[in-house]
């Protein structure tokens, strides 16, 4: 799964043949096509276990006591999956910017793919909007701000953060750039204060 992430990353999914796969991966093409039909299924695998494991959030595991925790555990669960994917062999060979072509490939390739984001993102903003109520009962939140404006803030502005690291190729200095954002996001939280 490792050799056929970082192959889709360097290249695309067109670019990368099943016999490149094979031959990096280091098994025999009889192992390999045990465990895999055709490079669809292993796009597939690719992206289920990097996209649907790695890069999409519990916010049902990060604290509900008030929202200021709910940021702490959203960036500590950012840091803790940088690092796992971090530990990927020569990833800083890829083009950053390969994730989104990663993702764009998938919309094309995968049916289901569009439709499973959707529900992500329907479920993430469920939590934001859970958690903003929370923080509005216990006097947190004083804004006249819709709580369902405020959840798209802060969502919007996790997803924009994640495309500028992107497009920077800036992937390396993470645990700095994510200080920025918490640094935004504290400075939202203030002004929803008053």
């Amino acid at each position: 799964m490792e050799t056929a992430f970082l192959l889709f990353m360097q290249k695309s999914f067109k670019a990368v043949t099943m016999n490149e796969i094979v031959k990096q991966s280091g098994l025999s093409k009889g192992a390999f096509y045990h465990y895999f039909e055709s490079k669809e299924k292993v796009f597939e695998e690719v992206i289920r276990h990097y996209y649907s494991d790695l890069f999409y959030q519990d916010f049902n595991s990060f604290s509900h006591n008030s929202l200021k925790e709910f940021l702490k555990d959203y960036s500590d669960d950012v840091k803790k999956k940088f690092l796992s994917v971090k530990k990927i062999g020569n990833l800083k060979q890829v083009n950053q910017i390969n994730h989104y072509l990663l993702i764009f490939d998938a919309l094309r390739i995968l049916p289901n793919f569009r439709a499973e984001h959707k529900e992500k993102d329907k479920e993430e903003i469920k939590s934001w909007k859970n958690i903003i109520r929370i923080a509005r009962k216990k006097g947190e939140i004083k804004s006249a701000l819709t709580d369902e404006k405020i959840a798209r803030i802060f969502m919007y502005m996790g997803d924009g953060f994640g495309m500028h690291v992107i497009f920077d190729s800036d992937i390396e200095n993470l645990p700095q750039r994510r200080k920025e954002l918490e640094k935004l996001w504290d400075d939202f939280y203030a002004l929803l204060k008053t």
